[in-house]
């Protein structure tokens, strides 16, 4: 196995941002002594295949992996590696503080790369060349190959990568995306939809406005949806189904469902203890 360990000093950061620094590079080969037990790790992973196949395991599901997939993992989600004896897998690993990527809910993605898979190995081949030598100035070299390395997978694959906090634009399309809802929760908002509008990949902008609002873009549409709920199960005698259909549930069924999740009561039940309690009043 090769592996190079780099320097937490030294890496220069934009104000109030922290930029991805690369924390280790190993090259391998997996042997028959693997244990492949689930495990994580303090930072994110870029996990490269260049010769083999095998299996990539989270806690939810399996699939294989062989030449020119590339698997990325969040900090701290469990993983592991499955070999095959007969094709064990050649891989090469970077190890990346401050950096994660938005690409998918579940904190991990696998992507297979068939164009532009010899310009990243390229630069990561360059990295292991430059932490082999430790000549002065080896690590800006890596660093500034790693943001190589980024941004093409962002321009190539439709990757969304997030420093450990999200950046001014993200905050303000947030905000953006948050006023529309408040103005448009009555409409049929999906998750691209907003997205388009925001013009930013549906995961990050998921992923920033979870970071901005504690909750999901669709989780505050919902609860923007109750809220109203609420106002029309008390002042109106609209039926349930044309307030489900007022507020841009597709169903009744929906409607309750997402009611009692943010309530912990159905609409119905909503409805006649406040009207008792409105009666009540003297």
């Amino acid at each position: 196995m090769i592996r190079y360990q780099f320097s937490v000093s030294g890496t220069p950061e934009t104000p109030g941002h922290a930029a991805p620094r690369l924390s280790y590079i190993t090259k391998d080969q997996f042997s028959t002594d693997w244990n492949s037990k689930l495990h994580t790790h303090g930072c994110a992973e870029l996990f490269f295949v260049l010769d083999g196949h095998g299996h990539f395991r989270t806690l939810y599901e399996e699939f294989p992996i062989s030449v020119q997939d590339l698997l990325i993992v969040n900090a701290n989600v469990p993983h592991t590696e499955i070999i095959s004896m007969k094709s064990p897998l050649q891989y090469i690993v970077l190890g990346i503080d401050g950096l994660e990527s938005a690409s998918s809910e579940e904190g991990y993605a696998m992507l297979h790369i068939s164009d532009g898979w010899t310009e990243l190995n390229s630069c990561v081949d360059l990295m292991l060349q430059e932490s082999a030598k430790t000549l002065p100035g080896h690590e800006e070299v890596c660093r500034h190959l790693l943001e190589v390395v980024l941004i093409r997978l962002e321009r190539q694959q439709n990757l969304s990568f997030s420093g450990e906090a999200s950046g001014p634009r993200a905050s303000k399309e947030c905000e953006l995306i948050r006023r529309y809802i408040d103005n448009h929760f009555k409409e049929d908002l999906t998750l691209d939809h907003l997205a388009q509008l925001a013009h930013l990949n549906k995961y990050y902008l998921s992923h920033s406005f979870r970071r901005e609002f504690g909750t999901s873009p669709i989780n505050y549409l919902i609860s923007r949806r109750v809220e109203e709920s609420r106002f029309l199960l008390r002042k109106t005698d609209h039926s349930l189904s044309l307030i489900a259909e007022i507020l841009g549930f597709s169903s009744l069924s929906y409607f309750s469902q997402c009611f009692r999740r943010v309530e912990g009561i159905s609409p119905t039940e909503y409805r006649k203890q406040n009207r008792q309690n409105i009666g009540s009043v003297p």
